[in-house]
């Protein structure tokens, strides 16, 4: 098997494994991880991923041996939205997937073409030193397909997402910090490291308030400002009354001066 699961308590790490060809996905490893991260959704005792390449690798894009090997449209047609209901899994795996649990990527070495795409998909990225992005395959005339022209504006705005996608050039950790196409850059070795203790972390807090903030924040694309107002309110409004208990754990003296160390 190319994936794998490792488990932490609520914190799960997804682990894609194909290091001779650093982790280039094939349609094998995008089934297994597309099935990984649905059953990572769906059980209740997991609430953090964590999304690691095993080998020094993220995700070098879709595999070219494979995709060389496709004859027509016709080869694509699995991948096709439908007009109305799910749509089936990306040629990438899991990159069409719309969790209700947060996934950090832990990025290693290249996460270029489809690679990239899987590492944005994810809601944080935390970048070794040297590790790099790029829409690498505008070198062979392959459209982004996963996602990538889709959330990669709504990460860095238009005018740099159109720089990356239109020239396909190398990003590197420190850029892609500057610019906001990742949120953490760490030693070479850290990431997997990193992304499981913002995980940890992250897995401590009430879930069901971490699920309603995120969606907010998520949803609010391409509303007016009152509308996103609004959904955010409906949204979360529960949430409010089960804090009451936290606000009284305040009020009793936990938690003062930003303290976090009991939550």
């Amino acid at each position: 098997m190319t994936v794998r699961l490792e488990k932490d308590g609520a914190v799960w790490t997804v682990i894609h494994s194909r290091p001779d060809a650093r982790n280039a996905m094939d349609p094998e490893s995008a089934a297994a991880l597309y099935h990984a991260f649905l059953e990572f959704d769906a059980d209740d005792s997991a609430s953090v991923a964590v999304f690691w390449g095993e080998g020094g690798a993220f995700c070098a894009g879709w595999d070219l041996k494979h995709a060389s090997a496709l004859e027509g449209t016709e080869a694509l047609a699995p991948f096709d939205f439908p007009e109305e209901g799910e749509p089936p899994m990306a040629a990438m795996g899991p990159s069409r997937l719309e969790l209700s649990k947060p996934v950090i990527a832990a990025v290693a070495g290249p996460a270029v073409a489809g690679g990239m795409e899987l590492a944005i998909w994810a809601d944080m990225r935390v970048m070794e030193e040297t590790a790099f992005m790029g829409v690498y395959c505008r070198r062979w005339g392959i459209p982004l397909i996963d996602g990538g022209t889709v959330r990669l504006p709504r990460l860095v705005g238009e005018g740099r997402a159109m720089d990356l996608i239109l020239t396909g050039r190398r990003v590197d950790a420190d850029e892609a910090l500057a610019i906001g196409l990742c949120e953490y850059v760490v030693p070479e070795g850290g990431a997997r490291e990193k992304a499981e203790h913002l995980a940890q972390e992250i897995a401590r807090f009430p879930q069901s308030c971490v699920h309603a903030d995120r969606q907010s924040a998520r949803a609010q694309h391409g509303l007016s400002l009152r509308e996103a107002l609004r959904q955010e309110w409906w949204n979360s409004k529960s949430e409010v009354t089960k804090g009451i208990e936290g606000a009284a754990r305040f009020a009793d003296g936990k938690g003062r001066g930003g303290d976090f160390s009991d939550v």
